[in-house]
């Protein structure tokens, strides 16, 4: 017969209470991320499934959005400006933010200093960033008037009206806000690389630039695919600056699939194209980001 003793005495209230209280906290943030979030995205899911116009309605459509939507030459020219913002952004990013990084790395004097400079852009909204940005390329205003009055007057910078310039304009504006971010991400990955692995390549008689191009910049990968995920999302997304800036012209030249979804459901009352315009961008994000998750979690886990 087991001794009444070694029973384990029951859980007060106060236990239960205690034990209980995270997860009562974090409910209703839970309940409204899954509702907010995840429910939102099923409804334009299901709306881009229906023959929604100026306001939603249930009448089954089947994929005629989708369909309309790949036949529509505005769509084709949204992913063909967003092919050459993406990559130029994301890859001028990365490269100028893993050079600022290296730059700082160095532990010059102020760095302080140096690292608020170049995070300051990204306490900026998009809005203001498209509206400074705007008026310094503005002919009519900005570098190509200041340059006017210094006595160059057959100096020219149109691009932000030119429809075969404006879209590298907004690359401009766009790097320069998220570069800085990219550079702290960098600076972090730099900071945590083992010492003892520089002093064993500097002993072995590597320089310095091999030693960051052959040991330590491959150990950032886990910065590189942070950045990557961010800069992707960003460069999908990208509504506000471009709205700021151009407005998606001259005509089409900076229209991007963002763009399009609002104007299409907001301004030309075509809720359901809207929305299958939308989930194409989600799947475009779930297409570009989920092989390299794969790759690091299969990665980690063979690790």
């Amino acid at each position: 017969m087991s001794d009444a003793h070694d029973t384990p005495p029951r859980p007060g209230v106060r236990d239960t209470l205690q034990r209980l209280m995270p997860k009562l906290v974090l409910s209703p943030t839970f309940l409204a991320a899954v509702f907010f979030l995840y429910g939102f995205i099923l409804w334009t899911i299901w709306l881009s499934l229906t023959r929604s116009t100026l306001l939603p309605n249930n009448v089954w459509a089947g994929l005629a959005q989708y369909r309309y939507l790949f036949g529509n030459g505005i769509w084709w020219t949204s992913l063909i400006n967003l092919g050459i913002f993406g990559t130029l952004y994301i890859g001028l990013s990365m490269a100028i933010g893993l050079f600022l990084a290296i730059l700082l790395d160095q532990r010059i004097r102020g760095e302080g200093i140096f690292r608020a400079i170049y995070l300051y852009p990204m306490a900026l909204s998009l809005i203001v960033t498209g509206v400074a940005w705007k008026w310094m390329l503005n002919p009519g205003l900005g570098l190509e008037k200041l340059v006017h009055d210094l006595g160059f007057t057959h100096f020219s910078f149109d691009w932000l009206i030119n429809p075969k310039m404006a879209i590298y304009t907004v690359v401009v504006a766009a790097v320069w806000q998220s570069s800085g971010f990219v550079m702290a991400l960098f600076l972090a990955g730099l900071r945590g690389v083992d010492d003892s692995v520089i002093k064993a390549a500097m002993i072995d008689g590597a320089s310095l630039p091999r030693i960051y191009w052959s040991v330590i910049i491959p150990s950032l990968r886990p910065s590189f695919f942070s950045a990557l995920i961010l800069l992707t999302g960003l460069a999908i997304k990208s509504f506000d600056l471009i709205m700021a800036m151009t407005g998606g012209g001259p005509g089409f030249s900076t229209y991007l699939p963002a763009n399009f979804m609002y104007d299409f459901a907001f301004q030309r009352g075509q809720i359901a194209l809207g929305a299958a315009s939308a989930v194409m961008m989600l799947v475009a994000v779930g297409l570009l980001v989920g092989p390299f998750i794969l790759l690091e979690s299969r990665r980690k886990s063979d690790v």
